[in-house]
């Protein structure tokens, strides 16, 4: 019995893909494959749309070019020509065979065989192909089943597989935390644990964009616990240890509705200071923006804790920043064993959220006024006083401010 998705909504706006495909190649001759079709079969969102084709990238180019369509190279020695339509982008890649592997990239061969091109993918789940029409090819014979059970299985061999790549391993494991149930193919976690040395070859951002998005799943606590029985977690977080304040991360962030944040989520399994911290994100090759918070986020000055009372709260929040307040707030609540302070690690992120800081009511020409001449003592003179305003809780006086300068100068030797 032919097996079908149907047509679906996403299916679509990359109809004319398709049909410029066809019309060089004829019908069958190009597949949509991997997520959109593993999505469609889970029953979740479809994200990116990709396309396997038995025709050459030069010809996909040129059925591309013929109805009117731009191709983009991105990666032509590899079979891959992205159609641009609409503003949205299609990988189309023709079908491949490897050649040759040595962990981290392949040489690989062009092929029409649909079941040649299936053996070179990583899961099961994601090596089923759906025509323009929904009808499914599903080579490896068990596909369609494992993606509709979520049964995360590698095609053929899992170590095979592995020693093509060994980032599969990282895959595996966030392919796990988004879409599997039930317990884990025990073949892939031994191979997974078998073959995690071999990551040590890998760009570093290779692995940190798998574990980001790993990071991300709405629950990722499993598939964490799972690598670091394995080693695998270890091998590439050599901080991270106790599990406890990663698991609270990902429960606070239920609770609160929070938007999953994979780099908070990282932070637990960090060293517990700025330098350690630092350079393990340096490790990672993350943005300088992902590293610099990971960095702030170790802060020790102000010290957060659940008891601070509201003032000590407004003070950190114009010190450090709202957005630095918050996430310090958050990793201090992961590490606390004092769950019964919820609501107070509550009423910290509600009041860093509702208060907004008042700009300080001084500037450099107000000191200047004062009779403090100009150079490095204004900006002296100006920071002692924002303290002072700081101290008594952001004063709206700017007489009193006044005052307070005038008595500062007064008593400072130009």
């Amino acid at each position: 019995m032919t097996q079908s998705i149907g047509e679906r909504p996403w299916m679509k706006p990359a109809a004319p893909v398709m049909a410029a495909l066809e019309a060089a190649g004829g019908a069958g001759c190009a597949r949509f494959v991997g997520g959109a079709v593993r999505n469609s079969l889970l029953g979740v969102k479809v994200e990116d749309v990709d396309i396997a084709t038995v025709l050459t990238p030069e010809a996909v180019t040129a059925a591309l070019e013929a109805a009117k369509i731009r191709p983009v190279p991105t990666g032509v020695d590899h079979g891959t020509v992205t159609a641009v339509l609409d503003g949205r982008p299609y990988e189309i890649t023709t079908l491949r065979r490897d050649v040759e592997t040595d962990g981290r990239r392949a040489v690989v061969a062009f092929t029409t065989d649909w079941g040649e091109d299936a053996q070179r993918r990583d899961f099961t789940m994601n090596a089923v192909y759906a025509d323009a029409r929904g009808e499914l090819l599903d080579p490896t014979g068990r596909g369609v089943g494992d993606a509709s059970s979520g049964r995360l299985v590698f095609v053929g061999d899992a170590a095979t597989r592995i020693a093509e790549d060994s980032l599969r391993i990282l895959r595996y494991f966030r392919f796990l935390a988004w879409y599997g149930k039930g317990e884990p193919d025990t073949a892939a976690v031994e191979a997974c644990a078998a073959g995690k040395g071999l990551m040590g070859n890998l760009a570093a951002e290779r692995v940190a964009k798998e574990l980001l998005k790993l990071l991300a799943a709405d629950d990722p606590r499993p598939a964490v616990a799972l690598m670091a029985r394995t080693g695998v977690l270890n091998q590439i977080l050599p901080s991270a240890g106790d599990l406890r304040a990663f698991d609270r991360m990902v429960e606070i962030e239920t609770d609160q509705l929070f938007v999953n944040d994979p780099i908070m989520r990282l932070a637990p399994l960090l060293p517990d200071d700025q330098i350690g911290a630092g350079k393990a994100a340096e490790a990672l090759r993350l943005s300088n923006e992902q590293r610099e918070r990971l960095v702030q986020v170790m802060g020790r000055t102000p010290r957060i804790t659940s008891w601070m009372s509201p003032r000590e709260s407004r003070r950190a929040v114009y010190r450090i920043g709202v957005a630095t307040f918050r996430d310090r707030i958050k990793l201090a609540w992961a590490r606390s064993d004092r769950l019964a302070a919820t609501h107070q690690w509550r009423g910290l992120l509600a009041l860093a959220e509702s208060w907004t800081p008042p700009p300080f009511p001084l500037t450099g020409e107000d000191v200047l006024n004062s009779g403090v001449p100009k150079g490095p003592m204004v900006g002296e003179v100006l920071r002692e006083v924002e303290d002072w305003w700081v101290d008594h809780d952001f004063i709206d006086d700017k007489f009193s401010a006044i005052e307070k300068l005038k008595a500062v100068a007064q008593g400072m030797a130009y």
